[in-house]
């Protein structure tokens, strides 16, 4: 089971910062309020990843609603994994990753997210990135 990733958690607390701005500079909102202690703890701790069970349930939440603001599937229209590709040249997903997406976690998903944006040589990233959009 992946874990929910410190840069999606900065992603998240930045989406609520827009969504619902501190009125005097100090109060934070809840939703950022969780996500922040989070964020704290994996710093202190010196961690990249916080495990998805176990996720405070309010953090959980808010990590979600940011998370569903986000584009699902890396899809482009464009499949060679049923050409026989071990990886997708339009998404960069592994077979079993684009068979399986629909039942994989959002922490999953958001973990095959950053590995292909990580790697960014799928034709979404270059080629027909005008797709991805």
């Amino acid at each position: 089971m992946s874990g929910i990733h410190i840069t999606d958690i900065e992603a998240a607390i930045n989406f609520w910062r827009d969504k619902k701005p501190s009125p005097d500079g100090v109060t934070l909102a809840p939703e950022i309020r969780a996500l922040a202690e989070v964020y704290a703890l994996m710093v202190y701790y010196r961690e990249d990843e916080a495990a998805e069970k176990g996720f405070p349930p309010k953090a959980y939440d808010a990590w979600l609603t940011w998370y569903q603001s986000t584009p699902d599937t890396p899809c482009i229209a464009i499949c060679s994994t049923s050409q026989g590709d071990p990886e997708c040249k339009g998404c960069g997903r592994t077979f079993d990753e684009v068979q399986y997406w629909t039942e994989m976690s959002p922490a999953d998903k958001r973990s095959t997210w950053r590995r292909i944006s990580i790697i960014g040589t799928s034709w979404r990233f270059n080629k027909y990135a005008e797709r991805a959009a």
